[in-house]
């Protein structure tokens, strides 16, 4: 059985959009076309 007053008090709220948006762009996130151009970077020298 579900102890609700103790789940309640774990609770944490999810992030607002804006606090997302921050957070992923902070990342340095490399995607498929940048791992791309810079193997085509390095076999055109």
């Amino acid at each position: 059985m579900l102890n609700y007053e103790e789940e309640l008090k774990k609770f944490q709220p999810s992030l607002e959009v804006e606090e997302i948006q921050g957070a992923v762009y902070q990342e340095d996130l490399t995607d498929m076309t940048d791992i791309i151009r810079e193997v085509v970077e390095q076999t055109s020298k």
